[in-house]
């Protein structure tokens, strides 16, 4: 073979025969790197060690603390445990095995589903299996030997995985020892680079390959790192996810429910909905001068969506309505019988508020912002408490402007942004250009010139913010635009997907919307789709498992609750309530005849961020003891300081920052 020329991250380049394989290339570069080896990889490519270069290009080697290795500790954890529970229980079926975010698993086919009670021995063979160290071999077969060799062994899903790989394919067989698999690779050396840093988490059942037509197996899922450190720290983050869910904490703050006939649908309680206005709040301040606030219709003709493209591209996400008397009496000449939607987004109802009257270019940007309530279907299976729901209010807005302002629009919401993340806590954001899908409108020379525009306003927003770090997503734009994707890291290490800044070309084309530009001709004008929480219902879910329900002061729902040890205080109670009130304070007393430390721990559950107990000798001497939700200490004060100290830390961080409390 002739040889081949490879490029080194270094920049060197060097020739190797076109037979040299990933192994004996490391061993040529050092004894030490061919020993820590697990892959590598050729012009972007994750390779197995085996596997003869061929071909020129860009070559690393990839060893096991390479980031790109965890995929295949993970891709070979779950072949061990198939390996596993056949040695375990013969007869077992083994199905698919993939690697997905933080782990893997494995479908089986077994007449008795397998329990967590199995886990234990499990855990045990994997790791002799682990430890027997024995290679990962290729072979590729052909699709009859495949077929003739698993349907000897009883594998029946096996051959039809074979039937299923589309002609002219490779049909990959990989060994580990006797035991092997069909698999696309790549692999790693041996099993003994796996390492121990593995658990089984959980089994669910799940139908072969979706269809609930089909027998329903069962899921094996494990989870697998680089080294324990990795794995402990994974577990602790479950664990702490556990204690902050959401869900969890709304029922024990009384914030919520939802209930099977609203599926997907919040009920509010009276706390949870002050939280949610406290939100709103906050947001509408934000938005300042900048914005004109709007507010669209609901229900709207199915022909305002089928302008808009939504009914086309969007419609398995849409509800549709008509009247119930429609319903019931289809054949009735005189029921009305027109489709309506309900609004899955804000932004065809505000291309018609800009619409309505004469708009010159002097008037751009026209920024119009809504808190508008959409609804989205979404399947039953889908819905995750606050986290995915069919109901949810938009912290929407839509700027018109022109191609000139563009740019700046983009970075002034960038600003916008960023400031708010972080007063909620948020200081870590990665943004990402998601740009165009297979399926979507418009020309190649639009999303070209979109395109264009984001990606230079990405480089200045990482250069002037420190903060940024960016990112692309091949692909992943909306049908009508590219965009920015916000995504913040919580307490616990999580990332949450929350603002979008999207670039349209398209709507306001669709729409007949124009401008009168300075040569007095009507002009198309560009619009920008943005927000910043996207989902407030998301956005309250995120915020009360990053701060594990213990919110801060200015955002607490019950931000004081004024305690008394005996019924001696209750008149200074009231008074003390009524001082905290005056000061803008959201404050409650608690009279009950029940002991202090009850009390305390009852508001404690509930996550009140301050409790002032109050006894007969601080009703006397005007004090208070101020104690703190977490903290077991209290601290005794005159209820002067405490109130004034109290109403400073209560102020939003965005009235602090004018020196403005009464605002709130």
């Amino acid at each position: 073979m002739a040889p081949v020329s490879l490029t080194f991250p270094d920049g060197s380049v060097r020739d190797y025969d076109a037979a040299t394989t990933g192994a004996q290339l490391a061993e040529s570069l050092s004894k030490s790197l061919a020993r820590k080896a697990v892959a590598y990889v050729l012009d972007g490519t994750l390779r197995d060690l085996t596997d003869p270069l061929a071909q020129s290009g860009k070559v690393e080697i990839v060893t096991r603390d390479d980031p790109r290795a965890l995929e295949l500790i993970r891709h070979d954890a779950a072949h061990v445990l198939a390996e596993a529970v056949q040695e375990l229980w013969p007869g077992t079926q083994v199905t698919i095995g993939p690697v997905i975010e933080n782990g893997f698993y494995y479908d089986f086919a077994r007449n008795e589903p397998f329990t967590p009670d199995d886990f234990p021995a499990i855990e045990k063979k994997m790791r002799e299996i682990i430890a027997r160290n024995k290679p990962f071999t290729k072979e590729v077969w052909d699709r009859e030997q495949a077929k003739k060799v698993f349907r000897d062994k009883g594998e029946a899903y096996k051959v039809e995985l074979v039937d299923a790989i589309p002609e002219g394919q490779d049909l990959k067989i990989y060994f580990q020892g006797d035991w092997f698999d069909l698999c696309r690779g790549p692999h790693m050396a041996s099993t003994g680079q796996i390492g121990s840093a593995f658990k089984l988490m959980k089994v669910a059942g799940a139908y072969w390959r979706g269809d609930s037509s089909n027998p329903m197996l069962t899921r094996i899922y494990g989870t697998a790192w680089a080294d324990q450190a990795q794995l402990d720290q994974y577990l602790h983050m479950l664990e702490e996810a556990e204690k902050r869910d959401h869900r969890r904490l709304g029922r024990e703050m009384d914030l919520f429910h939802f209930q099977e006939e609203g599926p997907g649908v919040v009920f509010w309680h009276a706390k949870g909905w002050k939280m949610f206005q406290n939100l709103i709040s906050y947001m509408r301040r934000r938005l300042g001068d900048d914005y004109q606030e709007v507010n669209a219709p609901q229900v709207l003709d199915k022909s305002l969506w089928e302008t808009s493209g939504h009914w086309g591209w969007y419609q398995e996400n849409m509800f549709a309505v008509k009247s119930a008397h429609a319903f019931t009496n289809p054949d009735d000449p005189e029921a009305d019988q027109r489709v309506f939607a309900l609004k899955p987004m804000n932004c065809p109802g505000h291309v018609q508020i800009f619409k309505h009257g004469l708009k010159s270019y002097r008037d751009l940007p026209i920024r119009l912002a809504e808190f508008g309530n959409v609804h989205r279907y979404e399947a039953s299976g889908a819905l995750h408490g606050l986290m995915r729901v069919r109901a949810f209010t938009q912290d929407d807005a839509h700027i018109f402007c022109t191609e000139d302002q563009l740019e700046a629009e983009i970075l002034k919401i960038n600003d916008l942004m960023m400031s708010v993340y972080k007063d909620f806590g948020f200081d870590e954001v990665v943004v990402k250009l998601a740009t165009r899908p297979e399926k979507r409108v418009g020309t190649d020379a639009m999303w070209d010139h979109a395109e264009d525009i984001l990606k230079r306003a990405l480089v200045r927003m990482a250069r002037e913010d420190n903060r940024i770090r960016t990112g692309i997503n091949e692909g992943e734009g909306t049908f009508y635009g590219p965009k920015f994707e916000y995504t913040l890291k919580d307490a616990i290490g999580r990332e949450w997907q929350c603002g979008t800044t999207q670039v349209d070309f398209n709507l306001p084309e669709r729409f007949g919307a124009f401008y009168i530009g300075a040569d007095s001709e009507k002009k198309q004008p560009v619009m920008i789709h943005r927000a910043i929480c996207g989902s407030l219902e998301r956005f309250l879910g995120i915020l009360i498992e990053s701060h594990a329900g213990q919110m801060p002061l200015w955002f607490a729902p019950v931000q004081v609750v004024v305690a008394t040890i005996t019924s001696d205080a209750d008149d200074y109670a009231r008074s003390v309530a009524a001082r905290l009130k005056a000061a803008g304070l959201a404050a409650e007393v608690d009279l009950r005849n029940e002991k202090i430390n009850y009390k305390v721990r009852e508001h404690s559950l509930a996550k009140v961020p301050v409790i002032l107990v109050c006894g007969k000798r601080e009703a006397e001497e005007g004090t208070v003891n101020m104690r703190r939700l977490g903290s077991r200490d209290q601290q005794s004060m005159t209820l002067d300081a405490a109130v004034a100290a109290l109403a400073a830390e209560a102020t939003p961080p965005d009235l602090a920052r004018r020196g403005d409390r009464a605002a709130a």
